[in-house]
């Protein structure tokens, strides 16, 4: 079971793993106030946990044991390259090569790592480093436990998006693994960048920039309540103007199209990619109205929206009353999704 928190929604995926195709057995959505968390940070913690047990009622869910994911600033996620060894002693070594790495006092942080490719020449290996802040992760997993949940894994937003959308290109295409593919997901306040080739992560960043921000632009030039606005950004423009509309997604859009330009420039640094091939939207912004042609236009870039129902199945009427506009919340399903596949052991 995958419970995605995000700042305005609370989503719970359930998959059954035990057919040929994976199938969601149980799905929640509960949306949570403004003031619940904001930027990322928990305001309220009574107003989550109800928010939570109210999705997991919703969802009808018997099980206990879910996956979830932190992100945001106290997440660091990063490629190094070290010495080559085995990886029962790149274990201890990873501890004294991240204190190169990682802003934080190397005790104040949870620490994971997997080996990319374990001989690139010169004895040396490539490394995917993954640290966060401990009390991120203690205070995300223990809001969890009071809301009557038992955590067996804490994931990471980006590599949630990652695991949902090879998933679904394997099931349509088997060209994915060539192309440089931007992984976009568009949260309220959060959204999460990550570049991936062949399968793995080039480069991962969150930045602290979401729908919130299109949302608060529309409420300032439009003199429109959040109400209004959080329509308008899923695509019930209405009567207002629509060129006007576009220019104030086109300046929302700026902070995005620097991290997307961030991106390619430390590709390059890197001597990993020139380009990125194609950008993958994902999460609660995706359908805000012109900013897949924005970014196209801006990047010379293909852009599409996320469909993580992609090779996989669903049980009829599981999704309820938003059955009659799955294509409206399916990108907001990506991370859910995503941490629902996980396996044990894996």
């Amino acid at each position: 079971m995958g419970l995605d928190i995000g700042s305005s929604l609370i989503k719970i995926v359930e998959i059954d793993h035990s057919g040929a195709l994976p199938r969601i057995t149980h799905f929640g959505l509960t949306k949570l106030l403004p003031e619940a968390i904001v930027e990322g940070e928990i305001m309220d913690r009574n107003l989550v946990i109800d928010g939570i047990r109210e999705c997991i009622e919703q969802a009808g869910v018997e099980s206990d044991d879910v996956v979830t994911a932190v992100s945001g600033r106290a997440v660091i996620v990063k490629k190094v390259v070290m010495d080559k060894m085995p990886p029962e002693d790149a274990r201890e070594a990873i501890f004294w090569e991240a204190e190169q790495h990682i802003p934080f006092d190397i005790d104040d942080v949870c620490l994971a790592f997997q080996i990319l490719r374990d001989d690139i020449g010169a004895n040396q290996m490539e490394v995917l480093l993954v640290a966060a802040k401990k009390d991120m992760v203690n205070t995300h997993a223990s809001l969890i436990k009071d809301a009557g949940l038992s955590p067996m894994i804490v994931d990471v937003d980006s590599f949630a998006v990652q695991n949902c959308f090879e998933v679904n290109r394997e099931a349509v295409s088997d060209e994915s693994d060539k192309k440089v593919i931007g992984l976009v997901n568009l949260g309220s306040d959060v959204t999460n960048i990550n570049i991936i080739q062949n399968n793995t992560p080039q480069f991962t960043r969150d930045i602290g920039a979401g729908s919130n921000n299109f949302i608060e632009r529309l409420q300032k030039e439009l003199g429109v309540d959040y109400d209004e606005g959080q329509r308008i950004i899923s695509g019930e423009l209405g009567d207002h103007d629509e060129n006007k509309i576009r220019r104030i997604i086109e300046s929302g859009a700026e902070d995005l199209s620097l991290g997307i330009e961030r991106s390619i420039a430390f590709l390059k640094a890197a001597g990993d990619a020139d380009s990125i091939d194609e950008v993958v939207l994902s999460g609660g912004g995706a359908h805000v109205p012109f900013l897949k042609e924005i970014l196209s236009e801006k990047h010379g870039v293909e852009i599409s929206v996320h469909n993580p129902l992609e090779g996989i199945e669903y049980e009829e009427g599981v999704f309820g009353e938003y059955e009659q506009e799955l294509d409206k919340i399916t990108p907001l399903l990506t991370v859910g999704i995503g941490l629902a596949l996980r396996k044990a052991g894996e």
